[in-house]
């Protein structure tokens, strides 16, 4: 066989080595795309587009160290985060979402993310201790059907509320949902209603409600208990309304400023008290609790705040 034969009638394709520092580069060259980098292992940035390790996104809080941006966090990373040592009691762990309209599909859905979220529902809710005061603690998490508010989510809520009012602890709700849930029809709009009456009690009981609206907050818990706090704080950068933008450009005819929605916006027109980093929440939130707490709330007296 002369080496025009070879070449012809060799099917497989061949490789030759090199002498030195050429040999890396061929390997380079011939490695197959995965093999390149693990699934799971980078990030990438949505606002500025920076490729991000994981664990350092996450040893920083979910906080791009490029540009800030605020990447959505999960329900349990927030308490753990949030209250002392991480520590908390849970609530309502046995509240699962049934299919009250038999809406097509729905009940697979929940089975789909429960399974995937690790979770019951879009919001998880307990007690702990923040710099040593009690909190009851409510956290939506936008990974569960978008935290779409629920007849248990709303529930949920409620017992929280209820809960604080009950126990003299100051409440505080970290919103993240893209607002009434769908498959449940009228009986996630009247959440809207639950949670805001049970609000009322707990605001005429003197309780202490500290509201922070996480990204997106928007829909039906926008327009509810999520604006209805003493205190209403948002993370830099969180979409927070209630329609999209471009229904209200539709509806108006107008055209919206580039950061309409955003905390910032709202911040600028007088609709929240302040923007707060994600590494300064916890202790803004102890120094907001402690001024009050000094008041008599945590003795029980039910003075006014």
């Amino acid at each position: 066989m002369n080496w025009r034969e070879f070449f012809t009638k060799s099917k497989k394709r061949q490789y030759a080595t090199l002498p030195s520092t050429t040999t890396s580069s061929v390997r380079k060259e011939t490695r197959s795309e995965h093999d390149a980098v693990p699934d799971g292992l980078m990030e990438k940035c949505k606002s500025c587009g920076a490729i991000l390790y994981k664990k350092e996104l996450a040893q920083n809080l979910y906080v791009c160290p490029k540009c800030g941006y605020h990447f959505p966090m999960s329900a349990p990373e927030r308490f753990r985060l949030t209250l002392d040592g991480g520590v908390y009691f849970e609530y309502d762990m046995d509240l699962v979402s049934t299919d009250p309209l038999s809406f097509p599909t729905y009940r697979e859905k929940l089975e789909q993310t429960m399974e995937k979220v690790g979770m019951t529902e879009a919001v998880l809710t307990g007690e702990g201790t923040i710099k040593g005061h009690p909190v009851v603690m409510a956290v939506m998490d936008s990974r569960f059907i978008m935290g779409s508010m629920g007849s248990v989510v709303g529930e949920k809520i409620a017992r929280a509320i209820e809960n604080a009012r009950i126990k003299h602890y100051p409440l505080i709700i970290f919103s993240a949902s893209g607002g009434a849930r769908m498959q449940e029809g009228i009986l996630s709009l009247m959440q809207m209603a639950k949670t805001s009456a049970a609000l009322a009690r707990f605001e005429a009981a003197g309780g202490l409600f500290i509201s922070v609206m996480t990204h997106p907050t928007t829909g039906g818990v926008s327009a509810s208990f999520a604006m209805l706090g003493d205190y209403l704080f948002a993370e830099p950068g969180a979409l927070i309304g209630f329609a999209g933008r471009r229904i209200i450009e539709q509806t108006i005819r107008e055209a919206l400023p580039e950061d309409f929605q955003t905390a910032e916006f709202l911040l600028r027109h007088g609709q929240l008290d302040r923007v707060v980093a994600r590494k300064d929440m916890r202790d803004v939130l102890g120094r907001v609790i402690a001024v009050h707490q000094q008041r008599g709330w945590e003795h029980g007296d039910g003075a006014k705040l």
